[in-house]
């Protein structure tokens, strides 16, 4: 209804805008042809003569030509007057001698004049000319009208006309009313304005209340919708809505996947420090609808679940040993052989503590030895060899610890379950500082990583393993990428000599240039502090809610 009615006022309005210049253009064309007559009738011959030479009457040869010329040409009146205004000539013969109705100054001044005026016979155009003599002096004026009626009645003529094409215009106009109004209908599943109104209010609440981050893209892939926890999820600002996903973010698996060149369910990503997992599901306009879960802190708790799993699994080995151990103890105890029971426990506790020792010598930060030690325990209920590289150094000056943690515990967790059916397994970490920058290496003897693979073995979510039963893998590696792009440093990896493969991050600034104020205890004796002398209390002083996910 409000296209139609816009249709119609539209319609009248151009009827209108029509027939006004053509009622203008009617009135000129009447004063002209009034003025065409009255030049004619000016130009007369003898008609100045008769008008110098006889009186106005009825039967006076001015008023037999003026006849002549108004029969002839179907004017309302031709009328000639004197210099004075006094008619010489009329339709109503009653008129002649009496002065004209309208001021004929300016014709008798020697200027035509045209005009729509009212006189003793109603409104008409006019045409007004002086008279002249064969001298060339004004002695009277012609002045012929048209009747407006006559105008009028043209102007009437041609409106059905206009109507018709009116109306013509309006039906065409009602019926693509119509074809929009279905459409919009078809498009809106017939709800009303006020219903679509309240509608998007709603999904405005809902999109920005929900936990889940949203985002709407069009067909060519640019962000057409973004709510909060999306803009949260993926740093992202406000004003990024309206621009391509490759331009809002940077080149990597994250763009990949919101972009739908990498299909799947819930795919895993790496935005940040964030894990997220993304769905994407395309629209039937060719768009896309995605949506964006944290699973950080699950893979955090996941990977607290897993270590907690490893201690246990070597707080019960060790207790088994520790039971080997007391009855070894005992039975020396009661056969009397008193010094090599000292023996014997001087030589248990000696090589825990050596294991301690050895680390906190070449590793001065506390929490990267905690780390290590408790590996080091890990790998050895494995059947793992852990051992340190000669080159191993790190000062107590990491501005970060904890990122260096989740590295070196990502690498390490990566190459014990690289080696875990390899015979024989070995594996060697080399951390040391050079001025400001960080070197992490972590090589083992398992079967290493192929050539082709080397590109992708740091991209989210790609693996060779089986999933942990707490979700998936291919976390641990793209996070110390992701770290190591942080600190502006870099990930390699590449062949072992003899086998395996090495894991290189290093990582700049790194370190500071004095020795962090924060720590009042010395590294080595805080780290013995936290290094009691068996092996159940080493395994748990590493914190495992630092390190990553396994790859």
């Amino acid at each position: 209804m409000v296209q139609l009615a816009i249709a119609a006022g539209v319609t009248a309005l151009v009827t209108g805008l029509f027939l006004a210049p053509l009622s203008m253009e009617l009135d000129n064309q009447a004063m002209h042809r009034a003025l065409a007559i009255a030049q004619t009738t000016a130009a007369e011959p003898q008609l100045d003569n008769a008008l110098e030479n006889s009186r106005p009457t009825r039967h006076g040869p001015v008023q037999r030509a003026a006849e002549r010329i108004r029969n002839a040409t179907g004017a309302e009146y031709v009328v000639v007057m004197n210099r004075h205004g006094v008619r010489w000539s009329h339709t109503d013969p009653n008129e002649i001698g009496r002065r004209v109705s309208t001021d004929p100054s300016l014709a008798l001044s020697g200027h035509e004049v045209m005009e729509i005026d009212d006189g003793t016979l109603g409104r008409s155009a006019r045409g007004k000319v002086p008279l002249r003599n064969d001298s060339r002096e004004i002695i009277g004026a012609v002045s012929v009208g048209i009747a407006y009626e006559s105008v009028h009645e043209r102007l009437l003529s041609t409106v059905p006309q206009l109507l018709a094409y009116a109306g013509g215009a309006l039906a065409v106009g009602a019926l693509v009313a119509y074809l929009v109004a279905r459409r919009l209908q078809r498009r809106t599943h017939d709800l009303a304005f006020s219903d679509i109104s309240a509608l998007l209010s709603e999904r405005e609440a809902m999109l920005h209340g929900i936990r889940e981050g949203f985002l709407a893209l069009d067909k060519n892939g640019r962000i057409r919708l973004m709510n909060d926890e999306a803009q949260r999820l993926l740093g992202l600002p406000p004003q990024v809505t309206g621009n391509m996903v490759d331009a809002a973010l940077p080149a990597g698996r994250t763009a990949d996947v919101l972009a739908g060149r990498v299909s799947g369910a819930d795919l895993l990503t790496v935005s940040g420090q964030r894990v997220l997992v993304v769905n994407r599901m395309p629209t039937d306009d060719g768009g896309a609808v995605v949506t964006l879960r944290d699973r950080t802190e699950l893979e955090r708790l996941g990977r607290e679940l897993d270590g907690t799993r490893g201690l246990i699994d070597a707080l019960r080995a060790q207790d088994h040993e520790h039971a080997n151990q007391l009855h070894t103890l005992l039975g020396l105890l009661e056969l009397g052989l008193h010094e090599e029971a000292s023996s014997f426990i001087t030589q248990a506790v000696g090589v825990h503590r050596a294991t301690a020792e050895q680390v906190t010598e070449r590793i001065h930060d506390p929490l990267v030895a905690s780390l290590l030690v408790g590996k080091a325990t890990m790998a050895t209920e494995r059947g793992v060899s852990l051992t340190l590289a000669s080159g191993t150094h790190l000062p107590d000056r990491l501005i970060d610890p904890h990122s260096l943690v989740t590295v070196l515990g990502n690498l390490v967790d990566n190459a014990l379950d690289a080696t875990a059916t390899v015979p024989g397994a070995q594996l060697e970490v080399q951390v040391h500082a050079d001025e400001r920058t960080a070197v992490v290496r972590v090589s083992d003897n398992g079967p290493g990583v192929p050539a082709a693979h080397r590109a992708s073995v740091f991209t989210e979510g790609w693996t060779t393993k089986e999933p942990p039963p707490h979700g998936q893998r291919g976390i641990g590696l793209a996070l110390v990428r992701r770290l190591a792009e942080r600190y502006g440093g870099t990930t390699m990896v590449g062949d072992r000599p003899g086998g395996g493969a090495v894991f290189t991050v290093t990582l700049p600034d790194a370190l500071s240039d004095e020795l962090s104020e924060e720590r009042s205890t010395p590294p080595r004796q805080a780290a013995a502090t936290n290094l009691p002398r068996n092996d159940s209390t080493i395994t748990g002083t590493f914190p495992d809610e630092a390190t990553g996910a396994h790859q």
